[in-house]
């Protein structure tokens, strides 16, 4: 382990080193997934080379977070078995009591 100091999941970038328990680097940071609003960390999106399908990786398997490198509790060959990834967790947007009836039918309907 490391010896910097911790940093928050909010401030996880895009390119950031993702390293397994063994040490293994597995691949980078292509996404962090998340709530920022009310800080929920859901995962990340791990990109492992330009032409492999990026992995999921909830958060309850990241072990520790520092600035550049993203270290987790699995092993690299737990991580290549258990973290496919199809897309990030669903967030929806609701809209507040206050929201006009075209603001709610544009929602309904599929717009912004």
């Amino acid at each position: 382990m490391s010896d910097e100091a911790p940093v928050s999941w909010l401030v996880i970038e895009p390119g950031w080193d993702v390293v397994a328990s063994d040490g293994t680097r597995v691949g980078k940071v292509a996404e962090r997934i998340g709530d920022s609003n009310v800080d929920i960390f859901d995962g990340l999106s791990v990109s492992t080379s330009l032409v492999s399908k990026n992995r999921y990786v909830p958060a309850e398997q990241v072990a520790a977070i520092t600035n550049g490198t993203v270290r987790l509790k699995i092993t690299a060959e737990q991580f290549k078995r258990d973290a496919e990834y199809d897309e990030p967790p669903v967030s929806e947007e609701i809209l507040p009591e206050s929201a006009s009836w075209r603001q709610r039918l544009r929602r309904y309907l599929g717009g912004s």
